[in-house]
């Protein structure tokens, strides 16, 4: 396997994570943080906002995992690179999340 593939896997884990929160907000009709905000990622986006930008991580995750041959069957290294990004992007974002909206 060329080295971009596992690249492309790694971020396609991270798009395809990051895209969760956004579409479920969105979804359910709550504001959260997007790019495009003001200020970026800290203010509220409208839920239309959100379900745009979580289909557009989806789609980018998806090509990505194209790109990156994560379409294979058995299990390679690609694989474990694309859940290492799912899962430091997951962390990442409860990590920013949390602080932003406390309990």
């Amino acid at each position: 396997m060329l080295w971009y593939a596992y690249i492309a896997c790694f971020f396609a884990g991270a798009f395809l994570a990051n895209s969760v929160p956004h579409f479920v907000k969105g979804i359910c009709g709550e504001s959260f943080p997007t790019p495009f905000a003001k200020p970026p990622g800290r203010g509220l986006s409208s839920p239309v906002v959100n379900v745009l930008w979580g289909i557009l991580n989806i789609v980018i995750g998806v090509l990505l995992a194209h790109f990156g041959h994560l379409h294979h069957r058995q299990l390679n290294p690609v694989h474990i690179a694309f859940l290492a990004g799912f899962l430091i992007m997951s962390v990442m974002l409860s990590i920013n999340f949390g602080k932003q909206h406390p309990r």
